[in-house]
């Protein structure tokens, strides 16, 4: 337990921003798993507007330091992979 007044406040600080990057955690991962379900049933336009939808989400969580930048990268480019490869 937090003993220093500074201590206490930075355990304060860090419960308020394990909220903050939890709720934008979920909301990444809800974007992802969009982009894979339209994938999944295979059609195109609907995984092309879904990674549209999710690659600010993906690129943001990355600028708020959520996930690191070049996961963010990663994931964008293998989800854009997997559309591109699928049939129109």
């Amino acid at each position: 337990m937090a003993n220093t007044k500074s201590a206490k406040r930075a355990a304060r600080v860090s419960e308020r921003r394990l909220d903050v990057n939890k709720s934008r955690r979920t909301r990444l991962k809800s974007g992802v798993r969009t982009v894979e379900e339209a994938i999944a049933s295979g059609k195109k336009a609907d995984a092309e507007q879904a990674l549209k939808a999710a690659e600010p989400m993906l690129m943001r969580s990355a600028q708020k330091g959520v996930v690191h930048k070049k996961t963010a990268s990663r994931k964008v480019s293998r989800l854009t992979a997997r559309i591109k490869s699928m049939t129109a």
